[in-house]
This record gives structure tokens, sequence and C-alpha cells, in this order.
């Protein structure tokens, strides 16, 4: 097939690459897609089993195992580490249920439910900050995999050694400067491409790759922690083990270390509708209740990242006895066994698990939060993919592992972020509007949630100006600076430690907790001391409810529009003005 110059010229122009327009009420107004949109009934196919099956498979990660293994590291017993452990997962599941159970009954992604607590448009920081944090993660992620999982970037191992170990002995022909080896980047390169067609299924679809994990990633794990049984005895290792940190160290260590179990799903936490809850497959009833499908999540989740901690913390155990040292990252551990067939499929495991963790917590959220910024171009499919290339290769993570140490600390510390996000969300659904919100202002500019109020005046100066005041939810950005402020020195430490901040350190450690408490208070007191009325509604309206009468707006008007800080909104041929 020949391809003219004409064929070139008109892929190149934007129009070519806009999106098929969807036949729904929110995309017509060029906010949004299809991915964007509520979930239509039929593809709401989230059962109780795939919930049971994706935390399972999303207990069993690298970093959870990583980090009940470094607080051995850090001088805690197993008696210490596990209920640390047990208790931050357990506090994050009921985040996860609260921000969820939004979603299960909205059946919208992140982006689009955070305008309601945020602003239509200062909801924008929230989005473009975690396009750019995912990014940045996929690619580290993405890198360390390969770095513990398939080979060392700098001499091969474990996984693809276990095959063939004449890669290790492979000559490398990039400079030695390049922070990555031939070796290193064929490895990459063979990771990044098992990856990626998994990014291109749907969230709807995707479930099938938590089965998977779910079933097969648990077993070997079990394997690890027998051998670590036969080789050594708990009676003289894990058990025979004692802390060897006393006193306020003890303390802000434990503390530290349960910061750090909800920091590692604080992100996830926040865009936990994007891909499950939205997805859920639901009975619902007249008073748009969801079923109880959902609340397995403050089972499941304590008692399977605890189990699969505890996990980590055996075989951990395991290795000081066996080799003399913490071997806290399970990679390090596999690549001193002399069995190539165990190694090869326990690092299998840990590539199954790795990758399904990417996608869900880096990806589809990259992908979901692009769909926001530009609508009209991008869909989830297609932000997972330039996610793949800006996040996997232009971004250059294997440098970012070699030679930015700090700029890893200060990734670590966006936590400080996501604990108000996570705290101003649930208050405001729960707290301020007790669940009654309005789905389709969330899709338009100029409805409720723009947080005008009554600032609008005929004056087109003072209108201009209250204009640009109000573009945001300001009881918002005061709980985002009374907890975000104080926990900037503590992390200018963490990226420098040879910064001194004295006891402002202490506050770091414990980010989330005090950043999602203090955002709580500071933005339930403001919101009830200034109310904006006219978020409020009498009763949910949800994409179902309102789906008629939408035809009878004008291409430029929404159903929500704002006349002269009255709300109107057009619903059965009938036009009804609150705040009369």
């Amino acid at each position: 097939m020949r391809i003219s110059t004409q064929d070139v010229l008109d892929l190149l122009r934007p129009s070519s690459w806009a999106l098929e327009p969807e036949e729904t009420t929110f995309a017509a107004h060029g906010w949004s897609n299809k991915d964007m949109d509520p979930v239509p009934p039929h593809l709401r196919t989230w059962t109780t089993w795939n919930y049971i099956c994706y935390w399972l498979s999303d207990a069993t990660n690298l970093a959870v195992w990583e980090l009940a293994g470094s607080m051995l590291a850090i001088g805690l017993s197993w008696r210490q580490a596990l209920p640390c452990i047990a208790a931050g997962y357990s506090i994050i599941s009921v985040v996860m249920v609260l921000n969820g159970t939004a979603g299960a009954r909205l059946h919208i992604a992140f982006p689009v439910l955070n305008r309601s607590s945020f602003g239509f448009w200062f909801s924008y920081f929230t989005v473009f900050s975690r396009v750019i944090l995912s990014m940045f993660w996929f690619g580290i992620q993405a890198s360390h995999s390969v770095t513990t999982i398939l080979a060392r970037l700098t001499d091969g191992l474990s996984m693809i050694k276990a095959i063939w170990p004449s890669i290790a002995r492979m000559p490398n022909h990039l400079s030695p400067n390049a922070s990555i080896t031939s070796s290193g980047l064929l490895c990459y390169l063979l990771y990044w491409l098992i990856q990626l067609p998994f990014m291109l299924l749907s969230p709807h679809k995707v479930r099938f790759l938590f089965f998977v994990k779910g079933v097969i990633v648990p077993i070997a794990w079990l394997a690890m922690v027998i051998w670590a049984f036969v080789r050594v005895p708990p009676s003289s290792g894990l058990f025979a083990e004692h802390a060897i940190i006393t006193g306020t160290s003890f303390s802000w260590s434990w503390l530290s270390a349960m910061n750090s179990a909800l920091g590692i799903y604080s992100s996830l936490s926040v865009n936990i509708p994007d891909f499950t809850v939205r997805f859920l497959s639901s009975i619902v009833s007249a008073t748009n209740e969801t079923s109880d499908r959902q609340y397995v999540q403050p089972l499941i989740i304590p008692v399977a990242f605890t189990l699969c901690s505890f996990a980590g913390i055996a075989v951990t155990s395991a290795g000081i006895q066996l080799y003399g040292e913490v071997l806290w990252d399970p990679m390090l551990l596999i690549d001193k066994w002399d069995n190539r067939a165990a190694a090869f499929f326990a690092s299998f495991a840990f590539a199954l698990t790795t990758i399904g963790t990417n996608i869900s917590a880096n990806s589809l959220g990259a992908g979901n939060d692009m769909t926001v910024l530009l609508p009209k171009y991008i869909n989830i499919r297609r932000g997972q993919i330039i996610c793949a290339f800006i996040g996997g290769w232009a971004l250059c993570p294997w440098e970012i592992l070699a030679n930015a140490e700090g700029f890893l600390s200060f990734m670590n510390g966006y936590t400080i972020f996501l604990g108000p996000f996570a705290g101003i969300m649930i208050t405001d659904f729960w707290l301020i509007h007790r669940g009654k919100v309005d789905v389709p202002a969330m899709y338009d500019p100029n409805g409720r949630y723009r947080y005008i109020g009554g600032f609008v005046s005929s004056d087109f100066f003072q209108h201009v100006v209250a204009y640009l005041m109000c573009l945001k939810n300001w009881r918002a950005v005061l709980a985002m600076m009374v907890t975000v402020v104080p926990m900037f020195p503590g992390l200018v430490n963490s990226i420098n430690p040879t910064i001194t901040v004295g006891y402002a350190s202490h506050l770091f450690d414990i980010a989330w907790m005090y950043g999602f408490v203090v955002s709580c208070v500071v933005y339930y007191a403001t919101s009830v001391l200034f109310p904006a009325q006219e978020t409020f509604v009498a009763k949910l309206i949800s994409a179902d409810d309102t789906g008629v009468g939408y035809d009878h707006v004008g291409e430029d008007k929404s159903p929500t529009d704002t006349f002269g800080g009255k709300i109107v909104r057009v619903v059965e041929n009938r036009v009804d003005i609150e705040g009369k």
C-alpha cells in the first residue's frame, strides 16, 4: 500500500488524532470522552471474587515484602513489625472503602470525582501532579523491576541468568557513564515489551491479570516461607530474634514504619475509583445504594497484607542466619541460590506481581488522569501508551535510580500531598455533602463545582477578579496549606540529611497520618462555618438519573449552567431554578 505525502500530512494534523465522539451527554459538551464518562451498566463487571483476587495479588507485592523485611533492618523484631503492619493496612483499607464507595455509587474516576471537593479548575492541580508522579514511578518501578527481577543492570541476575547464565558475561558496548549495561538495556527492553500488551487492556478486562497473579504469586511466596522454615527452624531463627532499639527511638521507628505501610498505598487510596469500584457490578436500589461487595476490603486487605508481610519477615530472617546479612530485597536472596530452576520460578512470580502493580498503581492512574487533561484526544489506552514511552524511556529511569537519591526521596515524600487529598475528598463526600452530589455538574466548567458562589457581579472588573479568586475551592486550598507547609522541613531533611531541622523531621515521619487527620479537621471546620451553598443538592444526582432531558439542552448550555448565581437545571422538559 502506497503512502502519499498527503497521507503523512493528514496524520500530523491534530484533528486526525481526535477521538470519535460518543453518543453520550458528557462527551457532547467537549469535557469528556467514553473513558471519562460514568461507566455504563454493561461494563460494570467487577465482582466480589475479582476484589478478593485483586487484593490477594496486590498483597504479594515486591514493595510489601521489602517494607516488611526492612523493618528488621531498622531494628524492630517480628513481634513489633507485624502489629505495625496490621495497623497501617487496616487504616488504609478504611480509606479505600470510603473513597471507593463514592466511585462505586457514581461510577466515575478519581479525576472527575475530585472536582466536587477541590473545584472544577483547582482539581487540575491534583490531576496534573499525579500524571507527572505516575510517569516517573512507572519508569522507576520498571527499571527497579528489571534490576531485581530479570537482570542486574550491571551484571545479569536471577530470571534471565537462570536460563542463560552467559548473560552475565555479555560484553558491554555502552559508555561506562551510561548507568546501564548492554545486558541491562536488553533485559529492560524485554520487560517493557512483555508489560506493554497488558497496558492495552481496558480496566474492566485487566481483572483477569489480577486473577492469574492472585493464584500464582501466593503459591510462590508460600513455597519460599516453607523453604525458610526448613532451612532455619523458627525456634532458632525468627522466634529467637529481639528488637535492638528501645525508648523514643523505638516509638518513632514504629510510627515511621506504619507511615511507610500507609504510604505504599496512599496513591491507590486516592485513585481507587479509577479501575475497580467504578466498574463494580452491583444491584442498585432506588436510593442508589451499592451492594455490599466492595465492603470485603476492610477484611481482606489487613489479613492478606499482614500475612504477606510475615512471609517477607520470615524469609528475611532466614537470610540473616544463612548468609549473615539482612537481605530485605528478596532478589538479592534468590541470587544466592544454587538451584537455577527455583531461582527462575521465584523470579517469575516477582516479575508477574510487579507488572500487575505497575499497571494498577501507575499506568492506569496516569491514563485516567490524562483523559481529563485532553479528553478530545486521549483515552485511557492512549494515556497508558504515552506513560509507557515517556515514563519508560524519555525519563531514562535507570539514570534516576543510579544518580538521584535526593530525587527519589522527594518522590517518596509526595505522601505529604496524598494524605490531604484523601482527607479532603472523604470529608467533602461523607461529612459535608453526605453522599448527595451532582454527577453531571462535575463535567460542567460552568456548573455548581466551580465554586463561584455569590461573588459574581455585573461589573466586568469585579466579575473577573471574583472569578479568578473563586476558580478553586478555597477551603481545600487552606486545608492543603495547613498540612503540607509544616512538613516541608522534614521533606528537605529527607532529601539532604546534612540539613538539620530538629524535631521537625519527626512530623515528616508521620506525614500521611498528620496530613490526613489535619486536612479533615480544617476542611470540615471551614466548610461548616463558610458553606458553599451552591454545591448542595437535595439528593444524589447520578448519570443514570439525568439521562432524560439532556437532549433538550442547547449545544452551548450544560444541564447545570449558572445564571446570576442561580443553578438552572433542565430535567424532563422542566426548568428548575435553585436559589430563587
